[in-house]
């Protein structure tokens, strides 16, 4: 099957290929939908389902790591000075004193390693994979802060209330990343 020579529009956002406003323009945009996803707020417990992992996610595949680690800074920065985690707080004592700290600390990392790892995946598989590790690393991150600040007794419960009860939606979440930037991929040949 002969393929195009021609990069798909997707790719041209990243930094070897995108002049530094649309680049600061890209980095903004997550940033910003991903403080707009945390406002998306389900409470089943007491950590939220969100959707602002879906923009962490994509920050990575479409920015690469290095932009995506930006943006996913921009996003804690901003929140230093506005409500836009899906906590109601805000400010370096609410970045450092909530549960769920772990899980903001890890999205500059979660965006890096999927934008590390998605750099040469040109298959949804690929994009998957990507993304699956940005998980990992995304609920690491949050399960080990979630730990030591809730003082669980047992690590099994950490995992339990901090991964295993997200980790259905997590792989929606996933999925509806990979598929969508496969298809964005296809889409702009």
């Amino acid at each position: 099957m002969l393929q195009s020579a021609r990069t798909p529009w997707i790719r041209t956002l990243t930094p070897d290929r995108a002049s530094v406003l649309v680049q600061f323009l890209a980095i903004t945009f997550f940033a910003v939908a991903t403080a707009l996803g945390a406002q998306v707020r389900i409470y089943l417990w007491e950590i939220p389902i969100t959707l602002q992992t879906l923009f962490v996610y994509g920050s990575g595949l479409v920015l690469g790591a290095r932009n995506g680690f930006l943006s996913m800074m921009l996003y804690l920065l901003i929140g230093m000075f506005l409500p836009v985690y899906a906590g109601s707080g805000y400010g370096l004592m609410y970045l450092t004193g909530a549960v769920s700290a772990g899980y903001l600390l890890g999205m500059p990392l979660s965006a890096s390693v999927i934008g590390l790892i998605g750099k040469h995946q040109t298959s949804v598989f690929g994009g998957v994979l990507a993304v699956a590790a940005g998980s990992a690393v995304l609920f690491a991150c949050g399960v080990t802060w979630l730990h030591f600040a809730a003082s669980h007794s047992s690590w099994w419960y950490s995992i339990e209330v901090g991964w295993l009860r997200f980790a259905g939606f997590d792989a929606v979440k996933i999925l509806t990343v990979g598929l969508t930037y496969s298809g964005l991929r296809r889409w702009g040949r």
